[in-house]
């Protein structure tokens, strides 16, 4: 009796083809991913700035001060009802911890974001699309354990 051989299935020269071409598209994918993720954390941590200066600003034209200095991930007393959509004491979009600094680190009035995980390069990224690009100058610049932006310097 003899038996008659189907084709069913895909040879191992087949299988390794389609793998090849699997890895040859994940590899040039991966980094354009990559990318757009770094930018949209960029872009959100950028629009949370925007909004939490605009709030502590409106804090100060309404009380002709700005709140008392706290700790990384501490709502500022009185903000509450300022900073009623934001997640204060949550991570940032770039890792760390939001924190006030009043009458710190040589500025009367920062916002600041302590232990990023992101790294020097993308914050300097950050800087430049906000300030002048160099992390220790400006108004978005390093400080003691994270990056700050400053509100308002001291006056002299």
């Amino acid at each position: 009796m003899k038996r008659e051989h189907t084709k069913e299935g895909f040879t191992l020269l087949e299988i390794l083809i389609a793998v090849a071409i699997i890895g040859l598209l994940a590899g040039l994918g991966i980094p354009s991913y990559l990318r757009a993720t770094r930018q949209t954390r960029s872009k959100i941590f950028l629009n949370e700035l925007r909004i939490a200066n605009s709030a502590f600003s409106q804090f100060m034209f309404d009380n002709s001060t700005y709140p008392e200095e706290k700790n990384p991930a501490e709502m500022p007393t009185g903000m509450s009802d300022y900073l009623s959509n934001f997640e204060w004491s949550g991570k940032t979009a770039i890792g760390g911890y939001w924190d006030w600094d009043y009458d710190q680190y040589g500025v009367t009035a920062a916002i600041s974001v302590y232990q990023p995980t992101i790294s020097s390069e993308e914050m300097a990224k950050i800087d430049a699309s906000i300030d002048d690009g160099i992390l220790d100058s400006g108004r978005f610049r390093a400080r003691s354990g994270g990056y700050m932006y400053v509100i308002e310097e001291h006056k002299e």
